[in-house]
């Protein structure tokens, strides 16, 4: 991979990183503010909507933290190594919490009976991607590892 994509992608996750950070620390509490003023009868679940939306993002920050290491592996040509399968199950994990934290919300709301139609559509919408992009991850794990093996018997050829 060529140099300069990799600096590319680099600044992309920085950025990425720091906007999310932004919403942690701002836009997940105003937003969360609003709607409890404009909801009063729902304000008990302005705290625990804050710390589910601050943890989701903080899963995809750990997937964008996960992603510029295995960049760096693949910049210095050790994306083969063992070491890079411990990323890719990271991000795996933060995938599957993720996921939980929607589907969590989802039954929440649901028994709270204050969700709308489109907002339970959402939820399921998040559980089902998340559970996709959580096999989509055993599958590139998978072929890691068999590039991995491929690797290790083109060596012991050469």
């Amino acid at each position: 991979m060529h140099r300069a994509t990799i600096v590319c992608l680099k600044a992309l996750l920085v950025a990425m990183i720091a906007l999310l950070l932004v919403c942690q620390l701002f836009v997940v509490p105003g937003v969360a503010r609003e709607f409890a003023d404009a909801y009063p009868d729902l304000g008990h679940l302005e705290g625990p909507g804050i710390v589910v939306a601050v943890l989701f993002l903080l899963c995809v920050q750990v997937v964008l933290v996960c992603v510029w290491r295995l960049l760096s592996m693949v910049r210095k040509s050790t994306i083969f190594s063992e070491s890079a399968f411990l990323w890719v199950d990271v991000i795996l994990g933060a995938i599957v919490v993720a996921t939980v934290l929607i589907a969590v919300s989802m039954v929440t709301l649901a028994a709270a009976n204050v969700a709308s139609p489109s907002v339970m559509l959402l939820c399921a919408l998040g559980v089902v991607v998340g559970a996709g992009l959580a096999l989509l991850i055993v599958v590139i794990r998978g072929l890691l590892r068999n590039a991995r093996q491929l690797q290790q018997d083109m060596s012991e050829v050469v």
